[in-house]
């Protein structure tokens, strides 16, 4: 019986979990691209044939009451906690094939292996394939996520989408009840940990000519409406010196913005992303300006203290100008750190298959965001071409792969073993 995985079965599962990407990402609502939303017909089929996939690496299948599709393979003993491993089967509009599908193809290699080997773990293995963690078709992100640790708003069975359909009534197309949600939800006991594979959306580690990573923080976000309120005029008759020119006042804040974002810490991104004046003509100062602002970093307090300097600016600059500033925020997540222990035995792994092992944070939300308000997460990214995802031109290798289900497999017997000699301390000591 071996104890690793070698070169030749991680290329054949790497290759296997490539594969699997390409018929998920042809299960799709346009022709041509890569949409598939939550409660769609689509998202059942992918649904449907995920779940043939777990069946057959061994593990009992079944969806559950927010759509989520689940496989067991469980451990030496019977009803042990699970490590549970997974992202997310749903899709932006036109996307990619790796962003979700492939954490979710790669966990279900790492346990097709352990069975193969006729391996049982001190703990099980769950594997989860979110039903929506990207939030396309309603507006609100980690639905299936947020299913399993029983953090669903009252609110959302009644949210719409674009058609004005809701929640609850798609659910009930596709078989599933709204009043069957609490269901979904797990006990606290069930996991030990949640490892999540990911491509890492960055080119963090095509710079550092690597193929994996190892996440130490997910970025917490704000984002917020801002506007500047001047004086609209006639573009020829209004001396320079009497404007108050909102578009201007905007344009000197978001230099600012680059400014002291990039002193602040190498960590923390700001983008401005959409802008609008009023009233929008060639030959009329601008009035007002609204515009977003979107601010995200690893740690909650340099966070907090950048957005403070740059709100303090904006009131400032108006001032300064005889304008007014407004901001309101309209979202925000805190920052998520990985669990110490977990994260260690991801880079233990990834040091032993690529020689080294690169740390940085995540700048995108993932699955992992929710699962740890209840349970430990680290998190595993894999390179991706030029650091694009959310596109069809996401692109990762065979090889990248292979050498990440390498890396997961080790962190999980890893991170199981260690679970399970801390039972059998506790059950000497009882």
């Amino acid at each position: 019986m071996q104890n690793k995985m070698s070169v030749l079965q991680a290329q054949q599962a790497g290759e296997r979990a490539m594969a699997r990407c390409d018929s998920l990402a042809m299960i799709s609502e346009t022709e041509g691209q890569l949409t598939r939303v939550y409660l769609s017909a689509e998202h059942l089929r992918a649904n449907h044939l995920t779940g043939q996939w777990m069946k057959e690496a061994g593990m009992n299948v079944w969806q559950d009451e927010v759509g989520n599709i689940c496989g067991r393979y469980e451990a030496q003993t019977p009803d042990a906690p699970a490590i549970l491993l997974g992202s997310h089967l749903d899709s932006v509009r036109n996307a990619g094939k790796y962003d979700g599908p492939l954490g979710v193809l790669t966990a279900i290699e790492t346990v097709s292996w352990l069975n193969a080997q006729q391996i049982r773990l001190p703990v099980a293995i769950e594997i989860i394939g979110f039903a929506d963690e990207e939030g396309t078709r309603f507006g609100i992100t980690l639905l299936g996520s947020k299913g399993i640790t029983g953090r669903w708003p009252a609110c959302w069975p009644a949210q719409p989408d674009g058609e004005g359909i809701t929640v609850a009534q798609a659910m009930q197309s596709v078989g599933l009840q709204a009043e069957n949600i609490a269901r979904a939800a797990r006990r606290w006991d069930a996991f030990i940990a949640y490892l999540e594979l990911h491509i890492e959306q960055g080119p963090c580690l095509e710079q550092a000519g690597l193929a994996l990573g190892v996440v130490t923080a997910i970025n917490g976000a704000r984002r917020l409406n801002c506007s500047f309120t001047g004086m609209a005029g006639h573009a020829g008759t209004v001396p320079m010196t009497h404007r108050k020119d909102a578009l201007a006042a905007a344009a000197e804040w978001m230099v600012f913005i680059e400014k002291a974002t990039c002193e602040a810490d190498p960590l923390l991104v700001a983008t401005v992303g959409t802008l609008t004046c009023e009233p929008g003509a060639v030959n009329v100062i601008p009035g007002e300006v609204r515009l977003s602002l979107d601010i995200r970093g690893p740690e909650d307090d340099p966070l907090a203290k950048l957005l403070a300097t740059l709100l303090q600016e904006a009131d400032q600059i108006a001032a300064r100008r005889g304008l007014s500033f407004r901001a309101e925020e309209y979202y925000g997540i805190q920052a998520t750190t990985c669990d110490p222990a977990l994260r260690n035995a991801f880079s233990e792994a990834v040091t032993e298959v690529q020689g080294q092992s690169l740390l940085l944070p995540s700048g995108a939300g993932h699955d992992a965001i929710a699962i740890a308000e209840c349970w430990p997460v680290a998190m595993l990214f894999v390179r991706c071409a030029g650091g694009i995802s959310h596109h069809p031109a996401e692109s990762v290798t065979t090889a990248d792969v292979s050498l990440a289900i390498q890396a997961y497999l080790q962190a999980i017997i890893k991170v199981a073993e260690s679970a399970g000699s801390v039972n059998s301390r506790n059950a000497e000591n009882v």
